[in-house]
C-alpha cells in the first residue's frame, strides 16, 4: 500500500469515527415535553444537555414532525417588565465538562402549530442539531403531571440515538 493510500485510509477512518466520538460527549438527561392545556396548539420540551467533552459545543437547531415549526426559545423580560418568549437563532452553548438546562421559564425547545394533541405518556421524537456533535435523535416522553420545579436531571430518562 502506498503512503498516499495509507494517508487517505487514515483520514477516512478518523472522519467516520468523529461522529461516534462526538456522540459519547453529548448526553441528554431527564427530557420531557408538555403542553399548557389539553387543546394547546403549542408545546415545549425540556431537558438537561451534558457535555462530557473538552470543548464547548453549540445546540443550533431542533426538528420534529410533531409541529409545523420547531425553534429554540428563551424567556426574556422586555422594557415594560413583561416576560416574553423569544426565538434564539444562534442556539445555546453547552460548555465543556458542563451542562445547559432547558427548563420551564427559561431556555427550551418550542413546538408551534402542533400536528396532534399531546397526551400524557405520548413520546415525541426530536432531533437536536449540534455544531460539533452533529444530529442526535431523542425520544421525549410527554409528562403533563410534572410540577414546574420537578426534575433537575435524574428522573425520567428518554432514549437517544445518533443519526
Amino acid at each position: 500500500m502506498s503512503f498516499k493510500s495509507i494517508t487517505l485510509a487514515t483520514v477516512a477512518a478518523i472522519a467516520l469515527a468523529a461522529p461516534a466520538f462526538a456522540e459519547s460527549m453529548i448526553k441528554v438527561d431527564d427530557p420531557y415535553a408538555r403542553v399548557s392545556a389539553k387543546m394547546s396548539k403549542s408545546g415545549a420540551a425540556f431537558m438537561v444537555i451534558e457535555n462530557h467533552g473538552d470543548a464547548a459545543d453549540q445546540l443550533i437547531d431542533a426538528r420534529s414532525d410533531v409541529a409545523k415549526k420547531v425553534e429554540l426559545h428563551t424567556h426574556s423580560e422586555n422594557a415594560d417588565g413583561v416576560m416574553q418568549m423569544l426565538h434564539v437563532p444562534e442556539g445555546f452553548t453547552i460548555p465543556a465538562h458542563g451542562n445547559h438546562m432547558l427548563m420551564r421559564g427559561g431556555d427550551h425547545v418550542m413546538f408551534m402549530g402542533l400536528n396532534q394533541q399531546l397526551e400524557h405518556g405520548d413520546v415525541v421524537t426530536v432531533t437536536l442539531v449540534f455544531e460539533k456533535a452533529g444530529e442526535m435523535t431523542v425520544e421525549i416522553p410527554v409528562d403533563l403531571e410534572r410540577k414546574p420545579m420537578h426534575g433537575g436531571g435524574h428522573m425520567n430518562h428518554g432514549t437517544m440515538k445518533k443519526n
